[in-house]
């Protein structure tokens, strides 16, 4: 699918990795190479929202664009709606959310993401990947269920399903979003619910509002998100043996 946009959060004050959007990989900072990976989508536009002006300074540096939006903001989708607001997009527009910390996410699958939402009835749309058991255990790697249509039935950072008879199947999900920006408007007026407080998955106020999520299986598995000096150092790794 072609047309969409990309908004991409970027937050400075990140708790385990300060600074984290200019962190450098291969002499590049993080922000860039996520950049990069939406400019090979088929997005119309690439947008950075972000709350520190040398994250804006940095991206305007490289020729990206970037939208300076609110510190105070409680979570990226509020940041995005910001940005969306002041470039003026219509309700209609699609928007896919990128994380600033994926600088390993397949253009195929943001295209893929933003296609799901536009071919199905659906509120927002997201993807997922295929797990073992013991990466199912971690409470840092999010698993959902879905119907059989797609649809998702919860997120959480539990294991789930309950692996009754041992043939379990697990799905992590990837932490990539397609909505309308009407639909954002909407979300964020909501209140936070109790689920969501409790799991601390924004995506949970939308299945608690009866809004549907659909999920799909990635087209390709992207390579680790980075939250921490491991994570940074293993991307780094990995670049080294296959260069974007």
């Amino acid at each position: 699918m072609s047309g969409f946009r990309i908004v991409i959060p970027a937050r400075y004050a990140s708790e385990r990795l300060p600074g984290k959007p200019l962190r450098l990989i291969r002499g590049t900072p993080m922000i860039e190479w996520v950049y990069r990976a939406a400019g090979r989508s088929q997005a119309g536009e690439v947008v950075v929202a972000t709350d520190d002006a040398r994250i804006a300074e940095t991206v305007e540096a490289f020729g990206g664009r970037a939208c300076l939006t609110d510190a105070a903001h409680r979570s990226g989708t509020d940041r995005i709606l910001e940005a969306v607001r002041k470039l003026g997009w219509d309700d209609d527009a699609v928007v896919v959310n990128l994380q600033g910390d994926e600088p390993l996410m397949p253009p195929a699958n943001i295209d893929q993401v933003a296609g799901n939402l536009v071919n199905h009835d659906c509120a927002m749309a997201t993807l997922y990947k295929p797990i073992d058991a013991a990466a199912a255990r971690n409470p840092n790697l999010v698993k959902l269920v879905h119907d059989a249509g797609g649809r998702a039935l919860y997120f959480s950072r539990s294991t789930i399903p309950y692996d009754r008879g041992g043939n379990a199947q697990y799905l992590g999900h990837i932490g990539i979003y397609a909505y309308r920006v009407g639909f954002i408007e909407t979300f964020s007026a909501l209140p936070p619910a109790q689920l969501e407080t409790a799991e601390a998955l924004e995506q949970l106020r939308a299945l608690a509002n009866g809004y549907a999520i659909h999920c799909a299986p990635a087209l390709e598995t992207p390579g680790p998100g980075i939250d921490t000096e491991e994570d940074l150092a293993e991307v780094e790794r990995l670049m080294a043996e296959h260069p974007v």
